[in-house]
């Protein structure tokens, strides 16, 4: 008899749903109690005469023959039925086991090693922040970062390439906050918070690490609405799946372009509200770069008039950007950018105003004469003036 062997199906079949589940919560590390899932794509009843599973035939299937070849089943008159001959093959399947991972493994994984570092409680990601074992990615030690497994030895991301890393990032009471099998996207373009923009070019292809972020190098002083509270710290964890050359510039339909101008506009804004300026400026760019970049096809007259409009917004932002880093000449070129598009736009000529006042106070306190160390002092002359009665003071050499 013939056998074959059937490959076991892909183990990873429950990722959707445990992506699904919800966030965890709670006094300790770990997550909820998963719901119920119901597998899906079970194998309904098989056919009737199909055979069974290894160990013997099915019902009213004929056994092997003694010369090993499949037996024939003969129709009326004795010849073979249908385009085969009437042969049939049965196949022998191994009993295979499908291993289907539990809703939250992942997330168990990662609260193991969350414990392994603290055990939570009062004083949260704290003593972490003081502890060994752990390199600076910044002065001032507000992000950390902690190997977990090597890299396989590649090379480390370099500037404008894009990579994809797994992420999964908690709060103090081990709220998980976090979870993305695969996010993509090229540091340095203002799409992540700050723990994955400074943290992910240090790692290599294969590397899980650990980043322990306070809340300026996460989502800052407000948090994130509604899951992160203000002032957060967050700790990540981090797995480089991929690196590769960043996607070169190709001509996107106006849809395209007006979403991704839109998505790092919001980006930007939210890097402004959190008073990193730099950042913001870096995202209102790019999301002009998107706005102008090449088109797939000719915008329609709404979306032409939705693109001006988007352009006006990112150029005063850039305004009010450079406003705040004090380069009042950038500041002034992005109003008269805006003012091009839109000469009556009412920020834009806002802007401008402020950036000429801005400009005429600076020159007005450089031409000022310096101010005397205490105005409220009287003043000395070098000789006091005689008092009625006294003897004039003898005049000096060479007066009259």
């Amino acid at each position: 008899m013939r056998s074959a062997t059937v490959p076991p199906g892909p183990a990873g079949r429950g990722s959707a749903a445990r992506r699904a589940g919800g966030d965890a919560s709670g006094a300790g590390w770990g997550p909820r109690a998963p719901a119920a899932v119901e597998p899906r794509g079970r194998p309904g009843p098989r056919p009737a005469g199909s055979g069974g599973r290894r160990g013997g035939p099915g019902p009213g299937m004929p056994g092997p023959s003694p010369g090993g070849s499949p037996e024939r089943e003969a129709g009326a008159g004795g010849r073979p039925r249908g385009p085969g001959g009437g042969r049939r093959v049965r196949f022998r399947l191994p009993h295979t086991a499908i291993a289907v991972p539990s809703v939250r493994e992942e997330e168990r994984l990662f609260y193991r090693r969350l414990e392994a570092l603290a055990a939570p409680g009062p004083g949260g990601f704290g003593p972490l922040f003081a502890a060994d074992g752990w390199s600076d990615l910044t002065e001032d030690r507000l992000l950390r970062k902690r190997v977990v497994r090597d890299g396989q030895g590649g090379p480390r991301p370099r500037p404008g390439q894009e990579v994809s890393v797994k992420v999964l990032g908690a709060l103090e009471d081990g709220g998980l906050v976090e979870r993305d099998p695969r996010l993509t996207f090229v540091p340095g373009h203002g799409d992540v918070v700050q723990a994955l923009e400074l943290g992910v070019p240090t790692m290599q292809p294969g590397e899980v690490s650990f980043f322990l972020a306070a809340f300026p190098y996460g989502y800052g002083r407000p948090g994130r609405e509604p899951d992160v509270p203000p002032e957060a710290p967050l700790l990540f964890e981090v797995t480089l799946l991929e690196v590769r050359d960043g996607p070169d510039p190709q001509p996107l339909p106006p849809a395209t372009r007006l979403r991704l101008g839109s998505q790092r506009r919001e980006r930007g804004n939210f890097h402004f509200a959190r008073g990193d300026f730099a950042a913001a400026l870096r995202s209102y760019r790019l999301a002009l770069r998107a706005l102008d970049g090449p088109a797939a096809a000719p915008p329609g007259p709404q979306e032409e008039e939705e693109l001006r409009e988007q352009r006006v917004k990112c150029l005063n932002n850039c305004a009010a950007a450079e406003l705040k880093l004090e380069r009042a000449g950038e500041a002034l070129a992005a109003c008269e950018a805006a003012l091009r598009i839109s000469p009556d736009n009412g920020r834009a000529l806002l802007r401008r105003g402020q950036v000429i006042h801005a400009e005429l106070s600076r020159l007005v306190k450089r031409r000022s004469p310096p101010a005397r160390a205490d105005p409220q002092e009287p003043r000395q002359d070098p000789t006091p003036p005689p008092s009625p009665g006294a003897p004039a003071p003898p005049a000096a050499e060479g007066e009259a």
